[in-house]
């Protein structure tokens, strides 16, 4: 069994020359073929190119610059927070130890307990000296 499908197309594509392709008169083709920059423009453009660089390379760096002192500043505002905490659990545990009832229970394990008579006042006379 023959394919009559391809036998009828073969000899159309043999046929037919193919036709060279153009590109279309664009910027881009321009600029690629060099019919629209020539070598003179491109020397004279060549120092604005350079600082457009420099001007790209300043930007990139600078951004670099500022992503790295935002880093450094959270980590600085991190270690606030952490020492704020801290203070205030200090803070909280001395305002807690320093009960008077905290402080006879701890002065009681070294042996001192704590008056139960009430202080007495000294009086001294003058005429006595």
């Amino acid at each position: 069994m023959q394919n009559t499908l391809r036998d009828d197309l073969e000899p159309k594509l043999k046929e037919t020359p193919k036709e060279p392709r153009t590109l279309p008169r664009n910027f881009f083709t321009l600029l690629l073929k060099g019919e629209y920059i020539s070598e003179e423009k491109a020397v004279s453009w060549l120092p604005y190119f350079v600082f457009l660089g420099f001007v790209a390379l300043f930007y990139i760096t600078n951004r670099h610059y500022a992503e790295r002192n935002i880093r450094t500043i959270d980590k600085a505002n991190k270690e606030l927070k952490e020492l704020r905490w801290e203070y205030m659990t200090t803070k909280a545990e001395l305002m807690f130890l320093s009960k008077q009832t905290e402080v006879a229970a701890r002065a009681e394990k070294v042996g001192l307990k704590e008056s139960i008579e009430p202080p007495k006042k000294i009086v001294i006379k003058e005429d006595e000296n």
